[in-house]
């Protein structure tokens, strides 16, 4: 027999036994780790994490320089001597430095070797709190031991009282060339292989007993965007693992705190907005990013994953997104999650269009959503075809609301004959290229936006019957691109102009 370990669990297999031997039932197309017994090991970093009576910094050491903090009892001495608005300093305590009796220009974040006196016996540990120059007593190297890379807010928390309770160093899973994820399950297992398959993840402000909901809408994002229980590597880096896959999306900027190793963020600026980042190790918060979650298993499959694999990953707490769902099955759904549904209507057979409040954690902190129904025969349903239009799949789910949910709503327009045409918001700066246009003949009950060759860009629209001639928009083939077809097209006749037509997404 041959002791493994998988995802954390001791196991006892045959020998000879191979990966798909052991393995639980993992999504198509995603990898797991493999650490083979030579590289389960840990390696010092260059980091200490400072822990004080206000909270925490992580100080990245220049050079060794900031190795003599982890010496026993060294913070018995590490009482607040003295602060202003420049800077804190931390002591006193012996050391051997040479005061050169000049001062030095230091930096927000810089942590200061210097004395006080001139007497190195009365060194203290100074963090830099603004860009300030000073004579700190320190050596001729200006006494810059460290920079605080996380947890900067803290130095300006600190006031009189405040101690340094523990330093100690960081610690880190030391990768090696033996360590790697792989997708062939036929590997053989060796003796003392450690196998990780996926990865966990509880959002910031979830725990089963007290929720908070400071972060509500972009733990949203992450949520939807890792529903698929998938995280594809679109970039590697030494800090972090990011999937771009819904890169562009609108994110709130709610959560900035330090980003540490297994800390999970959202972008909310830029080009990356939208994109979901797992830090392999700690680096400092950004302006750019809202912390969404923590990883709390399988940090080693994050830290070997390379471009292009496809890791098992799940969220907790599930997302709660009603719309487009029968009203007994978002019934059943509030029970099993226990909270407590109103809805404006219960007759017949009636489907969600809308959903307060719109968060997962906003539902579960207040235990009771409020939705809104419409009958049935009034939810049209609809088939995209990416394949053929992605673009404008993408511009249509956008602006219906079907990026983000099962249902979605877009406004009647006109309707004439067998035409009808709907008018959505269309935000300045989005472009309609030309793409996927008809060139001999549009089959009933296509579906098509107008594109930018003409002036009606942006109107949707599907027309019963086929047509050599114009589009669903009554556009030349040119300014028509087609996106996909109306399945319910006898339930269009149930609405008049200015309606709100509900929509729902389903396969082709």
């Amino acid at each position: 027999m041959v002791t493994i370990h998988l995802d954390g669990e001791r196991l006892e297999v045959g020998e000879g036994s191979t990966l798909k031997t052991v393995l639980p039932p993992v999504p198509q197309g995603c990898c797991v780790a493999v650490i083979l017994p030579a590289t389960s090991e840990q390696a010092k970093t260059n980091s200490l994490a400072i822990s004080t009576s206000a909270g925490e910094v992580t100080v990245e050491g220049v050079e060794e320089k900031a190795g003599f903090l982890v010496a026993e009892k060294l913070t018995e001495h590490l009482s607040l001597h003295w602060h202003d608005r420049y800077a804190a300093a931390f002591g006193p305590f012996p050391s051997a430095i040479h005061p050169l009796r000049k001062p030095g220009l230091y930096e927000r974040g810089d942590v200061i070797l210097g004395c006080g006196g001139y007497d190195p016996q009365h060194s203290y540990l100074i963090f830099s709190k603004s860009r300030h120059s000073a004579d700190h007593g320190a050596d001729e190297s200006g006494g810059v031991i460290g920079k605080v890379v996380s947890g900067r807010a803290i130095l300006d928390r600190w006031s009189t009282g405040d101690r340094i309770t523990k330093i100690e160093p960081v610690i880190s899973w030391a990768d090696t060339s033996r360590s790697f994820t792989t997708t062939d399950f036929d590997l053989p297992l060796e003796k003392g292989v450690q196998v990780v398959t996926k990865v966990g993840v509880v959002a910031q402000g979830y725990n089963p007993d007290h929720i908070t909901t400071e972060a509500a809408g972009s733990v949203e994002h992450l949520l939807f965007a890792l529903e698929n229980r998938r995280f594809t590597v679109s970039r590697a880096t030494s800090t972090h693992i990011l999937d771009a896959r819904y890169m562009g999306s609108a994110v709130p900027a709610e959560n900035r705190h330090p980003r540490r190793e297994g800390t999970v963020t959202v972008r909310s600026a830029g080009p990356s907005a939208g994109g979901v980042y797992i830090y392999r190790t700690d680096v400092q918060s950004s302006l750019a990013h809202s912390v969404v979650g923590q990883v709390v298993h399988g940090i080693e499959l994050v830290k070997l994953a390379r471009a292009g694999d496809v890791l098992a990953l799940s969220v907790e707490p599930e997302r709660i997104d009603l719309l487009g769902l029968p009203l007994k099955e978002a019934e059943q759904i509030a029970r099993v999650r226990g909270f407590a549904l109103h809805t404006d209507n219960t007759e017949g057979a009636r489907i969600v269009v809308s959903q307060e409040p719109a968060t997962t954690l906003e539902v579960l902190c207040e235990k009771a959503a409020t939705i809104q129904t419409a009958p049935e025969s009034r939810v049209v349903d609809i088939a995209l075809d990416d394949n053929a239009a992605p673009e404008s799949c993408s511009i249509f789910r956008n602006l219906t609301g079907l990026a983000n949910h099962d249902a979605g709503m877009i406004p009647l327009f006109f309707a004439f004959d067998d035409v009808f045409l709907f008018k959505p918001e269309v935000p300045t700066g989005v472009k309609i290229m030309p793409e996927n246009t008809p060139d001999a003949e549009v089959p009933a009950a296509s579906l098509a936006i107008t594109n930018d060759s003409r002036k009606g860009s942006g109107m949707v629209g599907v027309r019963l019957s086929k047509n050599r001639e114009y589009g669903p928009t009554s556009e030349p083939f040119e300014g028509t691109n087609i996106i996909g077809r109306v399945l319910d097209t006898g339930k269009l006749k149930n609405f008049k102009e200015k309606d709100k037509v509900y929509i729902r997404e389903v396969g082709q």
